[in-house]
């Protein structure tokens, strides 16, 4: 059996609540991920901020806000106000099968994955896709 474990991301990119959105969305198109995780001291869990929560919170170009109007008002916005909190999580003895299909049935983009509060990893739906690919390959 597959689990968490083996599939979860290590090295992540977090952030914590008094980031700014403008540190978060630079931090999502550097490293071109669409989830951070937000925690507080030793990697606590807290919340997470997601492309769509950076698309929510961002002026509608329809209002006429030049960019540099923009990236004022993101560092005036913390984290904290535009993250997501109670986000359902996993463990790393979560079988995949199960992470899966809490992704799939919710529509979620990922699980954070922890240990008690800690935050140790994160699944993405990026990492069923590789999953699946390396699974394919032989049969090709």
């Amino acid at each position: 059996m597959i689990y968490a474990r083996d599939l979860m991301i290590t090295e992540l990119f977090t952030l914590n609540e008094n980031d700014t959105l403008a540190l978060a969305r630079s931090l999502m198109g550097l490293a071109r991920i669409r989830h951070i995780p937000v925690v507080r001291a030793d990697m606590q869990f807290v919340g997470l901020v997601t492309h769509r929560d950076i698309l929510e919170a961002t002026v509608s170009r329809f209002a006429d806000i030049d960019a540099d109007t923009q990236a004022d008002l993101d560092k005036g916005i913390p984290i904290a106000a535009i993250m997501q909190t109670g986000v359902k999580t996993i463990t790393p003895d979560t079988p995949v099968i199960d992470a899966a299909n809490m992704l799939y049935t919710n529509k979620y983009g990922c699980l954070p994955v922890l240990e008690g509060e800690k935050l140790v990893g994160i699944i993405t739906e990026a990492d069923f896709l590789r999953l699946t690919i390396s699974l394919l390959e032989p049969l090709t």
